[in-house]
């Protein structure tokens, strides 16, 4: 069970790089179920999620290369590439995405959470701009499948 929150980021008052952070480009074979492909730095990831928004199932498993490409034949919609950052903060990783090429601009950070009731109690740092968790325009599912004048629109409504 996957149990996050996510916000909308607009300034970021320290410098990320100073963080552990990797590469990430995904696409989707499919938005409903969600089936991922994802490359991280020098891993391949295949993510099959259910429907849900603040919790809900994940499947990951580790495919190679070869999987992978064949699988992007598969993909339809954006391919979405951002770097992630890793940021402690109160027992908790706040997971950092600053998005780029069609997505340049867009900054979103989600927290991971053991159960519910951890979730519900967690107290976001000032810099969280807005919370997003039950809005699901901004599941990166959602974001794939936008054309590019719909990509504009929602970077302007959010930068």
């Amino acid at each position: 069970m996957e149990i996050e929150r996510k916000y909308l980021i607009k300034n970021i008052p320290f410098d990320p790089e100073e963080y552990p952070h990797y590469e990430i480009s995904q696409g989707y074979v499919s938005t409903n179920p969600a089936v991922r492909i994802r490359k991280k730095n020098d891993r391949y990831i295949l993510t099959i999620k259910t429907g849900g928004l603040l919790a809900r199932q994940e499947f990951e498993k580790e495919i190679d290369e070869k999987d992978f490409n064949e699988l992007s034949e598969m993909v339809s919609g954006n391919i979405i590439t951002k770097t992630r950052y890793k940021i402690p903060y109160m027992g908790h990783t706040i997971e950092l995405d600053i998005f780029h090429e069609d997505f340049d601009g867009l900054i979103y950070a989600e927290v991971e959470f053991e159960s519910l009731e951890d979730a519900k109690s967690f107290i976001a740092p000032d810099y969280f701009y807005k919370e997003v968790t039950d809005d699901g325009s901004y599941q990166n599912a959602s974001l794939s499948s936008l054309s590019k004048k719909e990509i504009r629109d929602f970077l302007t409504r959010n930068l």
